[in-house]
């Protein structure tokens, strides 16, 4: 696979036009208590399948045409971007094959098959192995790339366009980051309508391969611990997304399990929101202040939380 460049504004646009009607147009809500920063929550948690993934997949899927979907799809995904693509085949009546890790939480399996989606768990090496080739033996039809394919990419990058929108003043965003799709559109949308306004992206420390990239001047392979924060995190920044990860996002804010755990009861205690692991970390990067003081956007990117860690973080743990 070659590496994607930054998406042009008219693409993105093209791609909120694409997706008009079948994608809900998140708010941005402040963060209810104190906070060494005015934090709003980019509430894609209330997308119809509890994750932005519905925007690249849709995205991607309507620029493949009919002609390449007549077999179907497929796609490699721990559990919300399968869901995107999922959601949509079953809207085009479409089959669709899923290849996981065998990690995957099964509240995400569950949600996969009841939208018609068929799971092949495999081994995490060779479930990196099908994000890094694009293919599976067990693939069928169009691959959608959860990662590293332009029109995903773009249709994330809506999201960027909606946050402009909705705080056109905004001094600073906090992207989780799993692949970069999701932070790399959104800051290619921040780069060509205000730029200089900084793109983070939030990891974890269980799993922060982009921090390890830019210390080390390149992609290097990382320790990977799963943990509740299943969304984000990889054994490496994929190759194809490295050149555009490392022009335009800000940096890296790494976060420890108990700080996500704790942004994550805090949002739903006060907001009355669930987020995911993921959907949190951007959260608590920017209450611990890596994003500065002003006004912060961080993007709950889903809301796909196993109820038994839900609880678990509701009594103070952390699962």
């Amino acid at each position: 696979m070659k590496a994607l460049e930054p998406v042009a504004l008219e693409e993105i646009r093209a791609a909120a036009r694409r997706l008009d009607g079948s994608v809900v147009r998140t708010p941005l809500v402040p963060l209810a208590g104190d906070a060494p920063a005015e934090i709003h929550l980019k509430l894609e948690n209330l997308q119809p399948i509890g994750s932005f993934k519905l925007r690249g997949a849709g995205n991607a899927m309507a620029l493949a045409g009919a002609r390449a979907l007549v077999d179907g799809v497929t796609t490699a995904s721990a559990g919300n971007m399968a869901q995107g693509v999922a959601w949509n085949a079953r809207r085009l009546g479409l089959p669709c094959r899923v290849i996981v890790p065998d990690h995957a939480p099964r509240a995400k399996l569950d949600a996969i098959e009841r939208l018609g989606g068929e799971v092949f768990p495999v081994p995490f090496d060779e479930w990196w192995e099908t994000l890094l080739s694009g293919t599976h033996d067990a693939a069928r039809g169009f691959f959608v790339h959860p990662v590293c394919d332009p029109a995903v990419v773009a249709g994330n990058a809506t999201i960027g366009l909606e946050i402009v929108e909705d705080l056109p003043d905004v001094d600073a965003v906090v992207v989780p980051f799993g692949g970069g799709g999701l932070s790399c559109g959104i800051a290619s949308a921040l780069a060509a309508l205000r730029p200089g306004v900084p793109v983070y992206a939030a990891e974890v420390s269980t799993a922060a391969p982009f921090a390890a990239a830019l210390e080390a001047g390149e992609p290097v392979e990382v320790d990977y611990v799963p943990s509740f924060v299943d969304g984000i995190g990889g054994k490496s920044v994929l190759p194809p997304m490295w050149p555009m990860a490392k022009e335009l996002l800000a940096g890296s804010l790494v976060s420890e399990l108990a700080a996500v755990a704790e942004a994550l009861r805090r949002i739903a205690k006060k907001n009355h929101v669930v987020a995911e692991g993921a959907g949190a970390a951007s959260v608590a990067a920017a209450l611990a202040g890596g994003a500065g003081r002003g006004k912060i956007a961080c993007v709950v990117s889903g809301g796909n939380l196993d109820p038994a860690k839900l609880a678990t973080i509701l009594r103070g743990g952390v699962p």
